[in-house]
């Protein structure tokens, strides 16, 4: 039965972040902000409702490891998993910016986060503030410095006709359906926890955080399957940004995350930051600003191995 409640729970995510992102977007329209600033912030903001509702309602709950782990696990897949797979699919080509801007960021991003978790076990509402305004900085320094001819998320011109009876209905179906999913995904997974006899935090790591990618990953695919120039570096990068920046630090400012599992800080955060700090060799050895299949396979090959050493060592 839990198996069947994570599963609708990843179905009404997937659904409900769809219809929230359509609603931001055609809501974004009516007061006529650009289209750059839309798919930099609004679809971003939107697209991340999924595993902020996800770690809102762990830490509610009392499952504050889901929490974190669903955060951390998402970054790794979106590097392991995501770009590894796409990589087989087609070579990336790699933008300047990602070693000007989005790689420092995200680095910095995740050495504070680390600092904070590992400085008095818990996340703050303080240090969820500050990183959220680090997000906000971010975005503000991005949009400063994008040219025209920027790669950003895809935005639907056609959004900027709908009603505004619809953009309500839209909202409502998204918010109940986010709502929902993330309760029963968050419930079914500690159930399916207890089963297997590993911790949340191993569930939060893997499950929950492949479920949470798995609409990224899909889109990544088909772009690359199409040619399409718009799969970006940047963009799973930015993915990570805005989970630890939005989805933790409005978490930690709702509630507080303290870290009751001790594998967090002594083993998966040293996963997520490894797999952001092998992305600087990766893009510039031997093949400069490209990620080929090889370097693809090599991203899958170390995803494996993580996923196999987290559910033998514990």
């Amino acid at each position: 039965m839990s198996i069947l409640w994570v599963a609708l729970g990843f179905i009404l995510l997937v659904v409900g972040g769809e219809f929230l992102v359509r609603a931001s977007v055609a809501l974004s329209f009516k007061f006529n902000i650009s289209k750059m600033v839309i798919g930099m912030t609004v679809v971003s903001f939107a697209t991340s409702a999924p595993e902020l509702l996800v770690s809102l309602q762990a830490a509610l709950s009392g499952s504050p490891a889901i929490a974190i782990n669903n955060v951390i696990g998402s970054n790794i897949a979106n590097i392991g998993l995501v770009l590894g797979i796409t990589a087989l699919v087609t070579v990336i080509d790699v933008d300047k910016s990602f070693y000007k801007l989005n790689w420092p960021a995200m680095m910095l991003f995740s050495m504070v986060l680390f600092y904070f978790l590992k400085n008095d076990n818990v996340l703050s509402a303080l240090e969820g503030a500050i990183l959220f305004g680090g997000l906000v900085l971010f975005l503000v320094v991005l949009i400063k410095n994008a040219k025209k001819d920027i790669v950003v998320e895809e935005v639907d011109d056609s959004l900027a006709v709908v009603s505004n009876f619809k953009i309500i209905i839209w909202l409502l179906i998204g918010a109940t359906a986010l709502y929902f999913g993330s309760d029963w995904l968050v419930e079914g997974s500690k159930e399916i926890a207890i089963s297997m006899g590993v911790s949340e935090a191993v569930i939060g790591v893997s499950l929950i955080a492949i479920g949470t990618s798995v609409p990224e990953l899909a889109a990544s695919v088909i772009a690359a399957a199409k040619q399409e120039k718009a799969i970006s570096l940047g963009n799973l990068i930015g993915s990570n940004i805005f989970n630890i920046g939005s989805v933790l630090g409005l978490t930690a400012l709702v509630k507080p995350i303290p870290v009751n599992a001790p594998e967090i800080l002594s083993n998966d955060i040293f996963w997520m930051l490894g797999f952001a700090a092998v992305l600087v060799p990766l893009v510039f050895l031997p093949l400069k600003l490209k990620i080929t299949r090889f370097k693809g396979f090599a991203l899958v090959a170390a995803y494996g191995v993580f996923m196999f050493l987290i559910f033998t060592n514990k």
